[in-house]
């Protein structure tokens, strides 16, 4: 008997080496497996639980490569500001407010979030990380968690990651992976890096961090170094262990040069939040042809607003055709390609996540693909890339497991989550600049 049969949907699948869509097929899945895909039929085979999807696109789970998703606390409170007031003025005074009770509501509700746009995955950089794995454990989503930490912390800083990243790495049945998570270059000095690297090396895990965010900051490390960011990080020992590097807009030809002679390093982008930033774009197109993996991402809320990778996607889609004013860039097959296969291969899970095949886990999203945006069906790649909607995810399964079935949660309370979130609103929205975390001075 099966654990869980998903039947007479569509599934997208790779089929010599393209994203293509597989019509009227039934999903087979035992425990945290899919066992098979094939055509449907009539007498399936008995199952535990069967999920009807006729009419519904089954697709991979998406995955958020890089998010501060507590941040959702702070939605609507750093609005049409620089880069370095959104940094000194707002985010860091207000994240002098949180505590753990909070970072544990915070993603949970960033978790609710998340699975109504179909996210199964997220990389999260924050704080209080032991709260946010509580609260991915509870959700039954799947997380790689870095304790983000600023070289102003000092050993002590690099002591509670380091316990974190130890303790929880497989932690809620495997589906808990962890990273080191220094902040950036431009927040801890070398010896802090250096000492992260080590650790990440000792405890054999990756490193999640920001670089070359935007083009000011590897100017400023040029002015001040003569060296970028990128090769302070190649300096300190950090690229000698997988790599997660946010958003890389300021990358110049020869990081990607020296990015792709590393160990392991994938490119989080989060094209929503550099819009809203005016951050420029990271150099998608080099960046694939130098053989370096590239996920999409959303950042944390309090720079894009929404936890949608749906979202995220199409504007990938039409930010590289604008910046390179031809339409012809950025096809439909690449961007699928990104949004599934880039984005487990940023998080080092390419041979399990990304793709809907036997043997894979069993990490699957129902779209429904009925609503009026998505007639007529020409293209359903077409319509899964440029019409899709948060609201269009009726189906969420994580390892075998429905979270959500029919956009109903089995998993967490949404109302309870809303409430306590909303009675710590006035607390959380305070905002004085003398008590930010860490200044912004690259």
């Amino acid at each position: 008997m099966l654990d869980l049969l998903i039947q007479n949907c569509d599934a997208l699948v790779i089929a010599n080496g393209r994203h293509e869509v597989q019509t009227a097929v039934d999903i087979h899945i035992n425990q945290d497996t899919i066992q098979a895909i094939e055509p449907h039929k009539p007498d399936a085979p008995a199952a535990k639980e069967t999920i009807k999807a006729a009419g519904q696109l089954a697709i991979p789970g998406l995955i958020n490569t890089h998010a501060h998703a507590p941040m959702v606390l702070f939605r609507g409170l750093a609005e049409d500001v620089s880069i370095l007031d959104w940094f000194n003025t707002y985010i860091w005074p207000l994240e002098s407010n949180l505590n753990e009770e909070d970072v544990y509501w915070g993603m949970q509700l960033a978790l609710l979030e998340m699975i109504e746009a179909g996210v199964t995955c997220v990389a999260d950089h924050y704080f209080f990380m032991e709260q946010a794995a509580q609260a991915i454990t509870e959700a039954g989503t799947r997380a790689a968690l870095g304790w983000a930490v600023f070289g102003s912390g000092g050993q002590a800083a690099l002591d509670t990651a380091a316990a974190f990243t130890a303790d929880y790495q497989g932690a809620a049945d495997g589906r808990i992976t962890t990273w080191m998570a220094p902040h950036a270059p431009y927040t801890c000095d070398d010896d802090f890096l250096r000492a992260a690297a080590r650790i990440a090396a000792g405890l054999n895990v990756g490193i999640h961090i920001h670089a070359a965010e935007e083009m000011g900051q590897t100017e400023a490390s040029l002015a001040k170094r003569g060296i970028t960011p990128i090769q302070v990080l190649e300096e300190t020992g950090i690229l000698e262990r997988p790599t997660l590097i946010a958003h890389g807009c300021g990358l110049l030809p020869q990081d990607i040069e020296l990015l792709a002679r590393a160990n392991q390093v994938g490119i989080a982008h989060a094209p929503k939040t550099y819009l809203k930033l005016g951050m420029g774009l990271t150099p998608v197109a080099p960046l694939r042809e130098a053989g370096i993996p590239i996920g999409l991402a959303t950042d944390g809320a309090g720079s894009n607003n929404t936890l949608d990778i749906l979202e995220s996607m199409r504007l990938l889609a039409l930010t590289q055709k604008h910046e390179a004013r031809n339409p012809e860039v950025m096809p439909l097959s690449t961007v699928l390609d990104i949004t599934f296969n880039g984005s487990a291969a940023v998080l080092g899970m390419a041979d399990n996540l990304g793709r809907l095949q036997p043997g894979c886990l069993a990490d699957i999203v129902l779209l429904d693909l009925n609503g009026s945006h998505h007639q007529p069906r020409h293209s359903l790649l077409a319509s899964l890339v440029y019409n899709s909607r948060a609201g269009d995810v009726q189906t969420v399964v994580v390892n075998g497991r429905p979270l959500m079935h029919n956009r109903q949660h089995r998993t967490l309370d949404k109302t309870e989550i809303i409430r306590q979130v909303q009675k710590n609103m006035g607390r959380l929205a305070q905002r004085i600049p003398s008590k930010r975390i860490q200044v912004y001075n690259p």
